[in-house]
């Protein structure tokens, strides 16, 4: 069995654990006391792999630090590696998004609040704003959701480097085809039910976007109510919520290496954020949507309360496939066969925010 690192980022610190020959560890004490982790990016693109994490303390600030050793030393840059520039008017809140690019070996995205995008050509030491999505004209009539206005997710095209999508909460989908000199709302077919106009082009509450392992132009949203499949790389959303007990929920991630498969944990409602029908059940496509199925061996069978946030679930790149996802009760759970059963791996943490796998060996 393949050695695994996973990392989990929560309200109270980073968690960092590892599986030799089937068995689980976690490190004996948490990384980045007293600070939330929000986002967290294992970059295995070169010869050392990378670990970057996005730290927000109360004290000094959001700052993104990385790692060369497994987590074992971290290093801050001396200068902000993520700042916003002195005339935008703006400072930086927190660091929802790390993201190694799919077809670039040292270029990573950061996403931020308030919502702007960040590019490093260094592997996440020092990042520049990418000016023309900051500048949008949209932008004043951006939103924040809930959570804030955070792009929070950045997704690249391992074919072509000057393609970039984006969601922002609660600005939607854009997308760029030449670098990021431009960019468009990409929202066709997104449900806005909140806005007197419920099909607006911006201002959908995308709460997550997973890429297909196989076909790049193939996504899956998780929106505030609505669960959706692009085949033209978000150009156009068709909804594919129908069978899963709740349309409403964050988190969504795909196969490493099956087409058409994807995974979601369903909310019960906005008003109501607790499992779908009080059941701790992740759910599961394997035909791009046409059907979902429940996945619980392993998980509790008794009424559960545990939240899973926007990135809090992932898969690594192992085969089979493991899957994992943290709460807000601070329980994490993996699955080392596609999500087809399920052990708990931690328990009694801080709220979970963030968690990101890989093969390291």
């Amino acid at each position: 069995m393949a050695e695994v690192l996973l990392t989990v980022g929560t309200r109270k610190g980073l968690f960092v654990a590892r599986r030799r020959a089937g068995i689980w560890e976690f490190d004996d004490a948490p990384h980045f006391t007293a600070q939330a982790v929000y986002s967290v990016a294992l970059d295995t693109r070169g010869p050392v792999p990378r670990l970057l994490a996005g730290g927000d303390s109360s004290h000094w600030g959001p700052s993104v630090f990385h790692s060369d050793d497994l987590g074992q030393t971290w290093t801050e840059p001396a200068r902000p590696p993520v700042r916003f520039p002195e005339d935008t008017g703006a400072s930086l809140e927190r660091v929802w998004q790390l993201h190694p690019a799919a077809a670039e070996p040292d270029v990573v995205y950061a996403g931020t609040e308030p919502a702007a995008l960040y590019r490093s050509e260094d592997r996440g030491e020092t990042f520049e704003m990418v000016r023309p999505l900051w500048e949008h004209p949209t932008r004043e009539r951006w939103v924040p959701g809930g959570g804030g206005e955070g792009l929070h997710t950045v997704v690249t095209d391992s074919r072509d480097p000057l393609s970039v999508t984006v969601a922002v909460s609660a600005a939607g989908v854009f997308r760029t085809r030449d670098g990021g000199a431009s960019w468009s709302p990409s929202n066709k077919g997104v449900s806005a039910v909140f806005l007197p106009d419920p099909h607006p082009e911006f201002g959908q509450c995308v709460h997550k976007i997973a890429q297909d392992a196989l076909d790049p132009d193939r996504l899956y949203l998780q929106n505030h109510w609505g669960v959706y499949r692009s085949d033209d790389a978000g150009a156009q959303w068709t909804d594919i919520g129908e069978g899963l007990p709740s349309t409403f929920g964050f988190a969504a991630a795909a196969h490493p290496h099956r087409a058409d498969t994807a995974y979601l944990f369903p909310i019960n409602a906005d008003s109501d954020r607790v499992p779908a029908g009080r059941r701790c059940r992740v759910h599961r496509t394997a035909d791009a949507g046409g059907t979902w199925e429940p996945l619980s061996a392993g998980l509790p069978e008794e009424h559960h309360y545990g939240t899973v946030l926007r990135d809090a679930m992932c898969t690594d790149d192992a085969d089979p496939a493991g899957v994992y996802f943290g709460n807000r009760n601070g329980e994490v759970y993996a699955s080392a066969d596609d999500g087809d059963s399920w052990q708990q791996l931690a328990a009694h943490l801080p709220d979970v925010l963030c968690v990101r796998a890989a093969v390291i060996g």
